[in-house]
C-alpha cells in the first residue's frame, strides 16, 4: 500500500460557525446588513463548561448505553438471563467501581439506567456524580432500512427528542449520544451519507437548545474487504458533510463531542494496519476535516480487540493535537469485565478491577504513555461481529 491518498482539502468554516453565531453584519460602504439565524444560546456557557470536563487530561467516555437487547446478549454470553434485575446488577458494578472518575470523565447510558437505582436504593446517576464522571444518555431510536438506497439505513428519533431531552436533563444527563452508520460496501450512497449528516446535525442542535452537550457519531463500519485508503476516502466525505450540516443548523461546535470510528482497514482486508499507519491516517482525517473549536474526539472502538483500541489511540497521542483525543469504549472497556464477573457476586470486586485496569490502561493511552508489556492475551482477541446492531 502506498502513503495516503491525496484529496480536495475541507473547504474552510467561517468563524462565525465556529464560535459564537453571527447575528448582523454591516457593509461600511453599502450599509447594507445581512441576517443570519441564530441558535437559542440559553445554555451556551453550561455547555462549553461540560463539553470541557468530558476533555480533561486522562480520562474518556465509558459507553454502557447498549439496549436492553443487546445487553442481553452481554449476559447470555457469561449464562445469565436477560432480566431487569441482572442488567441491575452489571451496571451497579460498572457505575460503583471506587476509583474510576479518575480515568472516566462521562458514562453513556440507557434511559433504563438513567432511572434506575442501585440495590441500596441510590441513583445510578449520583454514584457517577460523586466520582466527577458526567451521566449521559443514548438518545437515538436504532437504525431502520433507508428506503431508495443501496441497503443501507437511516437513525431514528428525531420525533419527540426535544421534550425527550429536556426530561432527561431533568434526571441529570448532561450530554447525549446518537449513533447513526455509514456501510462501506453497500456504497454508501450520496443519499446514505446526506441523510446521516442531516439527522446527526437536527439532533445536535435539538440536543444543545436542551442543555445537552451532542456526542457527534457517524460510525463508519468495519464491515467490508476495503483498503484504508478506501476508508479514508469514505470518512472525508461523510465528516465534510456532517459539519457543513452543523453550521447550517447554527451548532456551537465548542459544545459538541465527536465520536468517530479509526481509520482503518475493512475487517476483512487482508493487509492489516500497524498502530503508526492508523494514527497517521486518522489524525489526517481530522486535520483535514476538524475544526479546532471542537474540544474532543471520543473514538469508539468498533470491534477492535481492548489491546488493539488502546495501542491506536496512544500512537495518536505521541505529539500534540488541536483537540483532546480520547476514547468512548464499550466493548473494549467491557469485555474483561464480564468474563471476569461471570454474574456471581463473589467476583464483584475481581470484576471491578478489571475495568479500573483497563480504564487506567486508555487514560495511559490518551496521555501517550501506555505500553502493551504484560496484557493478557485475552485482551487482544478481536471482538468484530459482522453487521453488529447495539
Amino acid at each position: 500500500m502506498g502513503g495516503i491518498a491525496t484529496g480536495k482539502q475541507a473547504v474552510a468554516l467561517s468563524s462565525g460557525f465556529c464560535g459564537t453565531p453571527l447575528k448582523k453584519i454591516v457593509s461600511p460602504a453599502k450599509s447594507a446588513s445581512v441576517s443570519f439565524a441564530v441558535r437559542a444560546a440559553g445554555y451556551d456557557e453550561e455547555l462549553v463548561k461540560t463539553a470541557k470536563t468530558i476533555a480533561t487530561p486522562g480520562r474518556g467516555i465509558l459507553a454502557m448505553d447498549e439496549s436492553n437487547a443487546t445487553c442481553g446478549l452481554r449476559l447470555a454470553s457469561i449464562g445469565l438471563d436477560n432480566t431487569e434485575v441482572n442488567r441491575q446488577a452489571y451496571r451497579q458494578l460498572l457505575c460503583t467501581t471506587p476509583g474510576l472518575g479518575e480515568y472516566v470523565s462521562g458514562a453513556i447510558l440507557f434511559e433504563e439506567t438513567l432511572y434506575q437505582s442501585t440495590t441500596d436504593g441510590k441513583l445510578m446517576v449520583d454514584c457517577l456524580k460523586e466520582q466527577n464522571i458526567v451521566p449521559g444518555i443514548k438518545v437515538d431510536k436504532g437504525l431502520v432500512p433507508l428506503a431508495g438506497s443501496n441497503n443501507e439505513s437511516w437513525c431514528q428519533g428525531l420525533d419527540g427528542l426535544a421534550s425527550r431531552t429536556a426530561a432527561y436533563y431533568k434526571q441529570g444527563a448532561r450530554f447525549d449520544k446518537w449513533r447513526t452508520v455509514i456501510s462501506i460496501p453497500n456504497g454508501p450512497s450520496e443519499l446514505a451519507v446526506t441523510e446521516a449528516a442531516w439527522g446527526l446535525a437536527r439532533y445536535a442542535a435539538i440536543s444543545q437548545d436542551n442543555g445537552l452537550v451532542p456526542i457527534v457519531e457517524p460510525e463508519i463500519l468495519l464491515d467490508g474487504n476495503h483498503s484504508i485508503n478506501r476508508t479514508l476516502e469514505v470518512a472525508e466525505k461523510v465528516w465534510s458533510k456532517v459539519f457543513f450540516f452543523l453550521a447550517e443548523n447554527n451548532v456551537l461546535f465548542e459544545g459538541i463531542l465527536l465520536k468517530p470510528s479509526m481509520v482503518t482497514p475493512g475487517a476483512e482486508c487482508p493487509e492489516r494496519a500497524t498502530p503508526e499507519k492508523v494514527a497517521e491516517y486518522t489524525l489526517t482525517l481530522l486535520k483535514r476535516r476538524v475544526p479546532p473549536a471542537v474540544p474532543g474526539i471520543m473514538f469508539l472502538s468498533g470491534g477492535q480487540s481492548e489491546v488493539e483500541a488502546t495501542l491506536n489511540l496512544n500512537a495518536m497521542n505521541q505529539s500534540p493535537n488541536p483537540w483532546h483525543v480520547s476514547f468512548s469504549y464499550a466493548r473494549a472497556l467491557q469485555n474483561s469485565v464480564l468474563k471476569t464477573w461471570k454474574g456471581q457476586p463473589e467476583n464483584i470486586e475481581a470484576a471491578k478491577k478489571a475495568l479500573l485496569v483497563r480504564a487506567k490502561a486508555n487514560s495511559l493511552a490518551q496521555l501517550g504513555k501506555y505500553s502493551a508489556e504484560g496484557e493478557a492475551e485475552e485482551a487482544k482477541t478481536g471482538m468484530f461481529v459482522k453487521g453488529y446492531t447495539y
